[in-house]
This record gives structure tokens, C-alpha cells and sequence, in this order.
């Protein structure tokens, strides 16, 4: 019996260092948002983000290939949250991360865009305030599908 008791407590403490904000679930509204300035309203509330050198934001100036374009983000600024979102799909929110305690903020993804156009990202510091940064790309000929 407290073999079996043990293992319990074991998986209910798993259970609890392993969850994660489940951004899709809290805040549906940012990911059907058609507009950068909506999605960031939907995920943060009425927020107005400054502009920051402190958040690097890396993508190809040129995408050859704008269904898997890739980003890399990362800033040293003690961080709760990093979103991304891009201004040509019909959805703006690309990727919402959480960043736990003790976690670098530093994130590679592949995003698709239909087109040339802008990556913004936004982060949510320990501080309560907002910063972001903006990146342009071109996304030659053919798009998603190139």
C-alpha cells in the first residue's frame, strides 16, 4: 500500500511541474483574430507595446519558401511570455510561448506566410510591461506553395 501510495504522489507531482498556459484554450479569440493589433488585444488586453532593442527577431530577408520560413527569436529581458504574429494571413497569431522560471527566452520555428510582409513579436515582461520589435520580409514568387 505505500508503494502504491508513493507513486501517486509521484505522477501528481509530474503532473503539476510538467503543465504549461495553454494559450488556444485561454485566449481563443487571439488565434482567429485577423489583425495583428486584435490579436495582441485578445491576448493581452489593451496593451501598448514599446519598441525594444533588446529582443532580437531573425528571419530571411528574402524567403525563397513562404511555407516554412524560418524565425528564431530571443531577448534577455526576464520574460513571462513571447507571442508572434505576422501581417498577410488571414489569422495574425503565429506562436505564443510561456517561459518559465529560470528559462532562456530563445525560440526557433518555422512560419508560413502567404506573401511578403511583417513578423512582429511581443514580449510580456516579469515587470508587467510590453515591449516588440518588427521584422519585413520578402517572400518571392509562389508563396506557401514555392
Amino acid at each position: 500500500m505505500k508503494k502504491s501510495m508513493l507513486s501517486l504522489v509521484a505522477i501528481a507531482a509530474m503532473t503539476v511541474s510538467l503543465s504549461a498556459t495553454d494559450y488556444r484554450a485561454q485566449k481563443p479569440d487571439a488565434w482567429t483574430a485577423k489583425t495583428i493589433p486584435t490579436a495582441i488585444k485578445s491576448l493581452y488586453g489593451d496593451v501598448k507595446p514599446t519598441e525594444s532593442s533588446d529582443i532580437k527577431l531573425k528571419a530571411p530577408k528574402v524567403a525563397s519558401n513562404g511555407g516554412a520560413i524560418p524565425v528564431s527569436i530571443k531577448t534577455d529581458i526576464p520574460a513571462k511570455s513571447i507571442a508572434i504574429f505576422q501581417d498577410v494571413n488571414p489569422e495574425s497569431t503565429v506562436a505564443v510561448f510561456a517561459i518559465p522560471e529560470g528559462t532562456e527566452a530563445d525560440f526557433s520555428l518555422k512560419i508560413k506566410m502567404k506573401k511578403s510582409g511583417s513578423i512582429i513579436a511581443v514580449v510580456e515582461g516579469k515587470d508587467g510591461k510590453f515591449y516588440t520589435t518588427k521584422l519585413s520580409l520578402e517572400v518571392a514568387l509562389g508563396g506557401c506553395e514555392g
